[in-house]
């Protein structure tokens, strides 16, 4: 049973859910699933073919990318990272950011962001 005022999308709500069998990886491409996008948090699953990248980029909020399967190279700020599944890294806000395939790799990324109108917090 879903509402019109869901906070989360495009996932059943009151079930177990594999994370991992929600995006399908494509050849050639990186593949993303939106759960969540409001002003201050987006969530999102994403699924990266071999070789694949997102090029380098900065965040307004804190991003925390949860490697769900297969291995991916992060680069903060020239700082490389090499994460497998069940590993978490994360990229502070306003830091030049990429994230690259190794193997084809999926992983969940939540940007949380400082709320409008709320400052120091």
């Amino acid at each position: 049973m879903t509402t019109k005022n869901e906070l989360i999308k495009n996932i059943s709500f009151s079930k177990i859910i594999d994370l991992k069998e929600m995006v399908d990886y494509e050849e050639g491409r990186v593949v993303s699933r939106t759960l969540a996008s409001k002003p201050s948090i987006n969530i999102t699953l994403f699924a990266f073919d071999e070789k694949e990248e997102i090029s380098a980029h900065t965040s307004p909020g804190d991003a925390m990318v949860q490697i769900l399967d297969g291995e991916a190279m992060i680069n903060i700020d020239g700082k490389k990272i090499s994460a497998v599944a069940g590993q978490v890294v994360v990229m502070p806000a306003n830091t030049p950011h990429s994230v690259s395939a190794v193997t084809q790799f999926k992983m969940l990324l939540i940007v949380v962001k400082q709320p409008v109108g709320i400052q120091g917090l």
